[in-house]
């Protein structure tokens, strides 16, 4: 998910679901477990949440060719054991980042009611609320099922085998991991630069491009370990950062111009209508990143983007009468500013402290008076 600081390392619980972070110290050895049991598997899904953004797709796909690298040498003679599977908008660099790699992009549950796979790992969620299209298959799956994430909220439900390395400002941190076991490689380093370059794109985009405060000493290590094996830092900046369409450039100006100062100028709020969608003709997946706009801002602490949205984006059932609005909020790293990742659970989503988002059948208005009110209970002491 979207990139802000990350929780406190040490365990910690979602009380309505008992998720539970991974102890820093048990995250190897829980990585090694996921890794071993993944070693005999033939036919290997890896998924992420709805709309992946960069952390999603950079974990994704790097696992994904790790897995299919490895079956060589442990004798698997499927053409291709892992695929990696995506529902949702998709944003528009992803096919020069996902290249040949085998992967599935899934429109409704009735492609994949019938799928049947050896092992399912989830990189960068643990929620269902991110999994909603896929649930009833993955309620199918049971046992079947690995979960590595940096989220300190998720559902336990899903399945016991999983790491949650909360310290991590990226799931491609954990993945890394996992990559470099499976590979039976002594350090990152080593690792092929077809695998390392997605890693390094969802560690740059979740700390954006390493300017969020959630950027610590093991984010800079893993970095420079990434680099070494060949990866092409400016090519990627360029190919990700420096490949907008007009139409993105247009939605980004109505956003900007519904722009509105809250609370003291403290809080700014972007709405964007299905119209305004309609009239640039941009997608869904363009408006990631507004919020970084508005946050310039010297007196703004917080940002919230508000966009309608139909519920079939996200895999999601209408609600009679209801309009769906997309909540997308940022908080900057000073004191007296605000834990987002609190509001937005009060919303029924989440996060992390920084950054974090959430979901309501609502409109823009009512969903507007709701975000003010749950981040004014939520600023810093």
């Amino acid at each position: 998910m979207s990139s802000g600081s990350t929780s406190s390392p040490s365990p910690a619980a979602s009380p309505k679901s008992g998720w539970i972070a991974t102890p820093s110290a048990d995250v190897p050895k829980q990585i090694a477990a996921i890794a071993a049991w993944l070693a005999d598997k033939n036919k290997i899904a890896v998924l992420t949440h709805v709309k992946p953004d960069g952390d999603a797709v950079g974990s994704s796909i790097s696992l994904t060719r790790a897995l299919n690298l490895a079956q060589k040498n442990i004798g698997i003679a499927a053409p291709s054991r892992a695929r990696a599977w995506y529902f949702g908008p998709r944003p528009s660099w992803m096919k020069r980042i996902v290249g040949e790699t085998p992967a599935t992009n899934i429109e409704t549950f009735d492609e994949i009611e019938h799928e049947s796979c050896d092992a399912v790992v989830i990189v960068d969620t643990g929620s269902w609320t991110q999994l909603e299209m896929i649930k009833p298959w993955l309620e199918q799956q049971r046992g079947k099922i690995a979960i590595v994430d940096h989220h300190a909220q998720g559902d336990a439900d899903i399945t016991e085998r999983r790491v949650v390395d909360v310290a991590s400002a990226a799931a491609c941190q954990p993945v890394a991991e996992l990559c470099r076991v499976v590979l039976n490689k002594r350090t990152l380093r080593e690792l092929p630069v077809e695998v390392a370059e997605p890693l390094y794109l969802g560690l740059a985009t979740d700390t954006g491009w390493f300017k969020h405060s959630n950027v610590k000493p093991n984010v800079m290590e893993t970095a420079a370990a990434l680099l070494a094996t060949g990866v092409d830092h400016a090519a990627l900046y360029v190919n990700i950062e420096q490949r907008e369409r007009l139409p993105r450039l247009k939605l980004l100006a109505r956003a900007l111009a519904s722009l509105e100062l809250h609370d003291q100028n403290r809080i700014a709020v972007m709405s964007l209508t299905k119209k305004d969608f309609a009239e640039t003709g941009a997608q869904p997946a363009d408006a990631g990143g507004f919020a970084d706009h508005s946050q310039t801002l010297e007196s703004v602490l917080v940002t919230a983007v508000l966009t309608e949205a139909d519920p079939g984006e996200f895999g999601m059932q209408s609600a009679p009468g209801a309009m769906l609005t997309k909540i997308s909020m940022r908080s900057k790293a000073v004191k007296g500013s605000a834990d987002v990742n609190a509001a937005a659970k009060e919303l029924g989503g989440g996060g992390h402290v920084r950054a974090a988002g959430a979901k309501l059948y609502a409109d823009l208005a009512a969903t507007k008076a709701k975000v003010l009110a749950a981040i004014n209970r939520h600023w810093d002491k």
